[in-house]
């Protein structure tokens, strides 16, 4: 069990995915990086912000929900660069698995939050 002093390891594994995808935006081509690569940052930020609040807030459902969708739409940004050529389908693979393990944790701490009568499915992912 981890104690009240100790971020979640979610958010721990979060940030260390952010700083990966930052690093790797910064060697976008110039163009693209204002297109493809501001998204992506900022995706990537505002789910580790969610994840921060979520951490110290009584109100965690709400938070986790929107983090759950940015980390979707982080999905398909991921895709579509490494479609443009932007990221190497190794870098889009390993990418794609942070996600994956991340979008899992959140997804099980959601679960965890949520009241049993208010439990929804998730609609389906889409294959990456």
């Amino acid at each position: 069990m981890r104690r009240s002093s100790e971020p979640p390891i979610v958010l721990v594994k979060w940030y260390d995915a952010t700083k990966w995808i930052l690093e790797r935006v910064d060697n976008f081509p110039k163009n693209q990086r204002f297109i493809f690569g501001q998204r992506l940052a900022d995706r990537a930020l505002t789910v580790m912000e969610l994840l921060v609040e979520a951490a110290y807030s009584k109100n965690k459902q709400r938070l986790l929900e929107r983090a759950n969708r940015e980390i979707e739409v982080l999905r398909w940004l991921t895709r579509m660069s490494m479609d443009r050529g932007l990221l190497s389908k190794q870098q889009y693979l390993h990418f794609c698995g942070l996600l994956a393990e991340c979008g899992s944790m959140v997804g099980g701490w959601l679960k965890q939050v949520t009241p049993k009568g208010e439990r929804s499915d998730a609609p389906p992912q889409a294959p990456l």
